[in-house]
């Protein structure tokens, strides 16, 4: 069975790893980040703007009784399990948030509560300034980079068979090479196939392993889990070349 090695963090990575096992595959779990949620009082907001499903659990605790714009499906749905009822998604992008905002929100009417991971969203938040929001970014949760890989992942790295690794991330995708050349698996890294959900992540990981490369790296169609599956099951014409596609 294909073994694919998930550097997603918890509790999302486990729920990419059950999807693989759907698909017939054979998931390792090797989280390169640790998410530790960030409380903070709710300052006065029209709406709720989040980036990720880390976000909206993170805010499961307060889930003050606002709008709440996702970035995507995804995402949308951890906000409504997180017990938000009004909820909205995006097509998937930052871009497309910061246009929904502008469809469905007024700026008059009051600043947004953007509830992000620390150091992201800063360009999203700059966009929808220039749209004329006010905005109020909170840290919901912090990313902290593992210190090691757990014990299953390395026994499977030791014994070989995990051909292709995926990547959510830019920060996950570095901290995970970063974490696997540590464990001393650079040469098992440059024999795998890398599956990014953008080029942006692409671009991180192959500047990650460098002076190294991947075997290839195959880049989703568009930034969603769903198109990042289809590309490594096949049930979607994954373009290959060494270093990027």
């Amino acid at each position: 069975m294909r073994g694919v090695l998930v550097t997603r963090p918890e509790p999302g990575g486990e729920e990419t790893a059950a999807r693989l096992r759907a698909l017939g595959l054979s998931p390792v779990l090797a989280p390169a980040l640790v998410l530790e949620a960030r409380p903070f009082a709710p300052p006065r907001a029209q709406a709720i703007l989040i980036t990720s499903r880390a976000a909206a659990r993170a805010l499961a605790a307060q889930s003050p009784p606002l709008p709440l714009l996702a970035v995507g499906e995804a995402s949308a749905s951890a906000a409504r399990e997180a017990g938000f009822t009004d909820v909205t998604a995006a097509a998937g992008t930052a871009i497309d948030l910061a246009r929904l905002a502008a469809e469905r929100l007024d700026p008059r009417a009051g600043p947004l509560l953007l509830a992000v991971g620390e150091g992201y969203a800063l360009d999203l938040a700059a966009d929808l300034r220039a749209r004329g929001f006010r905005v109020a970014r909170r840290i919901a949760y912090r990313a902290v980079p593992a210190l090691t890989l757990p014990e299953a992942s390395r026994a499977a790295l030791s014994e070989g068979g995990i051909t292709s690794i995926l990547f959510h991330s830019p920060r996950s995708a570095a901290c995970a090479i970063t974490l696997l050349q540590a464990a001393g698996h650079a040469a098992t890294l440059a024999g795998m196939e890398a599956f990014a959900i953008s080029q942006r992540v692409a671009d991180a990981a192959a500047a990650a392993i460098a002076p190294l490369s991947f075997r290839a790296i195959h880049v989703a169609g568009r930034p969603s889990e769903d198109a990042l599956l289809a590309l490594l099951s096949g049930r979607a014409a994954p373009p290959a070349a060494p270093g990027a596609s």
